[in-house]
């Protein structure tokens, strides 16, 4: 068709106005919620966190405020550490992790004493921010996140399978899907390796051990990390499943309790323990100690078996070769710690760093 003077004016603008609205249309679904525009700074998506809440948060956050050390050791597993902009202080006395990572000794650290400080949040101008569920629960601090329009991630776990998907979930907040995809594929193949080994052995010829959790007395129960990897490694976690002591958010057995089971081993996540245990004279009847089977769980870039460390693939296979050594004998154990780190952490161990980590010597600064 021709259109000739007004009419070919009045044509044009039907065209632009056309076309202004195709382009708003477009862009209207590209900024739907859960949609990762990377060219748009302000470009947000919803993920699902720990604790089921859908959250919108940045497309590619840049300042990550860690309130919880498992998403500090997450970011530094998938290479991300340097978006830390807040730690905890169990983070900053990580001897390797602060290596890889030396501007975190320098960090504010909010959230102390379980409380959390909002206006250190805004100061430093973080963009996101990882919590525990227990910050989730706290209203007037989640009414002062919300405020301060910081988006607000919770990470927590309770089992193995719970904590592949939170990683999963932190690889895809950050853009590390396929990072996280190797770690999920390492943990299992782990797992897996280490459970066909001791599928076989009876039950009641299972090694016996207790679980040491920082102190001496505190332990595991039911539905805890601790609880899955240690079943995992084919041994009996004396403390799951007894009657135990519930203070202040934590388990505890009795000195009693303990003497009773009189496990095999005792296996502590707080080296500064072992000492004590050893050194008193009302624990000596037990078993393992006569045996000299009271042993620090390692420590690398945090403490295997702690409830926040991603090692627990590492420690569930050391757990497993330590307590059943005829059914690994033929694995050595010091090239897949060095290819652990080497692949997700892109850090090369020494063999006398190695021999550090595993005897717990020197790798976590003391509390000042």
């Amino acid at each position: 068709m021709i259109v000739r003077g007004n009419q070919r004016g009045r044509a044009l603008v039907i065209f632009m106005v056309l076309m202004a609205f195709l382009v708003s249309m477009a862009t209207g679904c590209s900024s739907n919620k859960g949609t990762v525009d990377t060219g748009n700074a302000s470009a947000t998506r919803l993920i699902t966190d720990s604790a089921g809440r859908q959250v919108e948060v940045p497309a590619d956050p840049q300042r990550i405020a860690c309130t919880c050390p498992e998403a500090g050791y997450a970011l530094a597993l998938y290479g991300k550490g340097d978006k830390i902009v807040a730690t905890t202080d169990g983070m900053q006395r990580d001897v390797i992790l602060t290596e890889m990572y030396p501007h975190l000794k320098g960090l504010s650290v909010p959230k102390k004493g379980g409380a959390i400080n909002v206006e250190e949040l805004i100061r430093i101008e973080a963009d996101l921010i990882f919590v525990k569920v227990d910050t989730i629960n706290n209203q007037a601090a989640m009414e002062q996140l919300g405020q301060a329009r910081i988006p607000v991630v919770a990470v927590e776990y309770f089992s193995i399978e719970e904590q592949l998907d939170a990683m999963q979930m932190i690889a895809g907040l950050v853009g590390a899907e396929d990072e996280g995809q190797r770690y999920r594929q390492f943990y299992r193949q782990t797992i897996d390796k280490v459970q066909a080994r001791v599928a076989d052995i009876p039950d009641d010829e299972r090694v016996t051990i207790y679980h040491s959790s920082q102190e001496a007395t505190r332990t595991d129960s039911p539905n805890t990390l601790a609880a899955d990897w240690t079943k995992a490694a084919g041994v009996k976690n004396v403390s799951v499943g007894e009657d135990l002591k519930f203070t202040d958010g934590n388990y505890y057995a009795s000195l009693e309790q303990i003497l009773l089971w009189d496990p095999d081993y005792i296996l502590l996540n707080n080296p500064d323990v072992v000492g004590y245990i050893m050194g008193h004279e009302q624990w000596r009847p037990l078993q393992a100690i006569k045996n000299e089977r009271v042993l620090p769980l390692p420590v690398g870039v945090s403490r295997w078996g702690h409830p926040n460390s991603l090692e627990t693939p590492l420690v569930t296979l050391w757990t497993a070769k330590t307590v059943y050594p005829e059914l690994f004998a033929d694995i050595d154990i010091y090239p897949i710690i060095h290819d652990f780190y080497a692949e997700f952490f892109d850090w090369d161990l020494d063999q006398a760093t190695m021999e550090r980590m595993l005897k717990s010597q020197g790798m976590r600064e003391p509390k000042s």
